[in-house]
């Protein structure tokens, strides 16, 4: 039997597992799954529709599967919130379940949410991911496997942030950020994320030149991105890596509303000149 605090309030309908814990205050609605192992601390919330995966650690005022903040929500329609294994959600994190009769909002597995940092409805969230202290994702955006918002980051709705992305403190995005690179300030790419592609344990150096090939094709050789990717396009001997470089470029720029957002521009350095 799953361990549930007196205090707790828990729907007889929902599906608890046997080493799962509530703890003090919580407060579990119908139509809730949560796995073996995952732990609700204390005054945690979990609305239905929300299914939780295994060895989730759910700290104190969490609040998950909330109704989306979504002006045309409609408040009969049945949605979801789906979690995977092993994430840390810390204090007052919130996500959202989706909008739209039988959408889902996706979380992945191994994530590590820092508190008061927020997914909205819809938003699809890879694996491996970091969120810092206040970082959020609007309705429908997409952040990538191992991205790491940094603190008080904010990505604008239906903008995607590819794989293995790093940002700076209070930065923003609107536009796309492809796989592997680092934006800064609002809307501001700046390069490659060097240091997070030498510490990926399945990035080889030959996949490292070859991302920093695609990168310049992109972004250094005064192309446009149509131009860029039909150049990329002739390199057949390119590997999985700079292949997903590749295709987040393609998606990005044939995108359709609401999706169509470009992707974001690298950071032009002002060169002083000589007197």
């Amino acid at each position: 039997m799953p361990v549930i605090h007196p205090t707790a309030i828990v729907d007889p309908d929902a599906k608890i597992a046997d080493s799962a814990e509530v703890g003090p205050y919580c407060i579990v609605e119908s139509d809730v799954e949560i796995g073996e192992g995952t732990v609700l601390r204390n005054h945690v919330v979990v609305r239905r529709h929300t299914s939780i995966g295994r060895g989730n650690l759910l700290d104190s005022n969490v609040v998950l599967g909330g109704e989306p903040q979504d002006y045309g929500f409609d408040p009969k329609s049945v949605t979801y919130l789906k979690i995977g294994n092993d994430n840390i959600f810390r204090e007052g994190v919130t996500i959202s379940r989706a909008t739209g009769e039988g959408n889902s909002t996706v979380i992945g597995s191994r994530g590590y949410w820092m508190s008061n940092s927020h997914a909205g409805h819809n938003v699809t969230v890879d694996d491996d991911v970091i969120l810092v202290n206040g970082s959020g994702l609007g309705g429908h955006a997409r952040l990538g496997r191992r991205a790491i918002l940094s603190s008080n980051v904010m990505i604008h709705q239906f903008t995607w942030i590819g794989e293995g992305v790093m940002s700076q403190g209070q930065a923003g995005a609107a536009m796309h950020v492809p796989p592997f690179c680092m934006f800064a300030n609002i809307n501001c790419l700046v390069g490659l994320n060097v240091t997070g592609l030498r510490r990926a344990d399945d990035i080889t150096n030959e996949d490292r030149r070859q991302i920093k090939d695609a990168f310049s094709i992109l972004y250094r050789a005064r192309l446009t991105p149509a131009e860029a990717l039909a150049k990329m396009d002739t390199r057949h001997d390119w590997g999985a890596a700079a292949g997903r470089f590749l295709d987040f470029v393609r998606r990005a720029i044939s995108a359709e509303k609401p999706f169509n957002r470009g992707l974001m521009p690298l950071r032009r350095r002002n060169r002083q000149v000589a007197s």
